[in-house]
């Protein structure tokens, strides 16, 4: 049995495109089928829809809603056979959603950004975007009760913008701020905001406590957060950058390196000896990080480089000086935000095309010390110098606390309190200088070091400062000047 459109008489005007006023209703059926045995079917416009349903009622209702729409008069869609209020509900309800789209929170901005540029960033990088969407976040929480504390509210960020926690629980102690944070993060149209811009702007320049972040820290989240910016200009959520035009506090320090970290010759020498007298006789923890640490401190490597150093990359002749090429960086990011879910990364170098590799000349002292760690320790099954007890990578917390030990057997008491090499980094900043403070051009010493001549500038220009009366003999020697207490004069 079957049914016309009882309202199509009164239809004057013409059906929209795809759409038709001939529609044919039939009963429902039986079919075969344990789940779903009861089946509508109608046609409009000739071409057949059908629907089947777990129980008579639900047909019957179904059946029932077509036949008031055809009793008003509507046009069925040929494609589906639905009717057009239907059809016109549904296209309203996606524009809802499309225009949500268009504005989404910080909170899922954020993991929106990370998934998008996750493949093709190295583990650092991600790190580094993790490390500014949870600061960024910080002025991006909107008002409600029982906030979550900002240490945690970074964690669960951290947390939640890993692609692969999407279909995973958050851990206990995250999961109420993910939840009020799923519910309370600013929409990323609030940048407009002055105020909240001004905010964001600060939290990416300061500690938590108040303290002004380091100018590295926030250039990289600066840098990072931009890239976010660009991003959500291009997918159209915002028109511009709203932090373009804020500069870091003028309190910020220079970013010149701090003479008072530098080592000279003696020190340098004292400080590796030092370090091969740390831990035991039977672990040789510190005997197998001297040579390391005279990669950095000759070499001008970072500790990363030393990590991924192979042997095949070595040149270490007999006598004279050997070469070291460096292809390789091995940098500790965490298991999280590596591919392989392991600590360290494996990358090319840094500021480097991937397969672009680095020579870097090394004196005799350093040549015999790599050659005497290979006779005494061997390399790791991949060709590594470096490997600790296990044969595994050297960890970052492994050789720090041998730097760290060996400070106080180098050096007495108030200069170990001073900054004197506070860090392994301290180390390379001394090659630098080194090789800056014999003549070497800045184009070279950036091209050995790794770097650009702009940053060899920026940093190091005011630790080239021990050479004042040398300096000052020339400047006589040039304009003609005798000085009183030069011989001859």
């Amino acid at each position: 049995m079957t049914s016309n459109n009882p309202g199509a008489g009164q239809i004057n005007s013409p059906a929209p495109e795809g759409f038709s006023f001939d529609v044919r209703l039939w009963n429902i059926t039986k079919v075969q089928s344990k789940t779903r045995p009861h089946q509508l079917r109608w046609k409009v416009g000739g071409k057949v829809s059908s629907a089947t349903f777990a129980t008579i009622a639900l047909a019957q209702s179904r059946r029932s809603e077509l036949w008031q729409a055809m009793r008003r008069g509507e046009a069925f869609r040929i494609s589906d056979g639905l009717p057009e209020s239907e059809v016109r509900r549904a296209e309203a309800a996606e524009a809802a959603k499309n225009a949500a789209k268009e504005d989404p929170t910080w909170w899922d901005f954020s993991r929106e950004f990370m998934k998008r540029r996750w493949r093709t960033a190295a583990a650092k990088t991600r790190e580094g975007f993790a490390d500014s969407l949870a600061t960024a976040a910080l002025g991006m929480m909107g008002e409600g009760a029982d906030a979550p504390e900002l240490r945690v509210v970074r964690r669960a960020v951290r947390w939640a913008i890993v692609p692969a926690h999407a279909s995973e629980e958050p851990p206990p102690d995250l999961e109420k701020a993910t939840a009020w944070l799923r519910e309370h993060s600013l929409p990323l149209s609030a940048l407009g905001n002055r105020s909240v811009a001004e905010d964001v702007h600060y939290r990416l320049a300061y500690k938590l406590d108040g303290k002004l972040a380091a100018k590295d820290t926030y250039k990289r989240r600066r840098r990072c957060f931009n890239a976010a910016m660009t991003y959500a200009i291009q997918r159209g959520y915002l028109d511009e950058n709203p932090l373009a035009g804020l500069e870091r506090p003028s309190t910020a320090a220079s970013g010149p390196i701090d003479p008072r970290v530098l080592m000279n010759q003696a020190q340098g020498r004292e400080f590796l000896t030092a370090v091969s007298y740390v831990g035991s006789v039977h672990r040789n923890r510190g005997r197998r990080l001297v040579a390391f640490f005279g990669c950095i401190l000759y070499a001008a490597m970072r500790p990363a480089e030393v990590v991924g150093l192979k042997l095949e990359n070595c040149h270490l002749p007999d006598q004279g000086w050997g070469v070291l090429t460096l292809r390789e960086t091995r940098p500790v990011s965490g298991k999280k935000w590596t591919d392989s879910g392991e600590r360290h990364d494996k990358r090319g170098l840094k500021m480097r095309d991937p397969a672009a590799d680095r020579p870097v000349p090394i004196p005799p002292v350093l040549v015999a010390m790599l050659r005497a760690h290979v006779k005494e320790f061997g390399t790791a099954a991949d060709g590594r110098l470096f490997q600790n007890e296990r044969g595994g990578l050297v960890g970052t917390s492994s050789y720090w606390r041998v730097w760290q030990e060996a400070r106080q057997y180098a050096f007495p008491p108030y200069k170990y309190a001073s900054p004197l090499a506070r860090r392994p980094y301290d180390g390379r900043a001394t090659c630098i200088t080194d090789w800056l403070r014999s003549g070497l051009p800045v184009a070279e010493v950036a091209r050995r070091a790794g770097t650009s001549p702009e940053v060899i500038d920026r940093h190091y220009a005011g630790c080239v400062d021990n050479s004042e009366e040398e300096n000052n003999r020339k400047i006589e020697k040039t304009m003609g000047w005798a000085s009183a207490d030069t011989p001859g004069a």
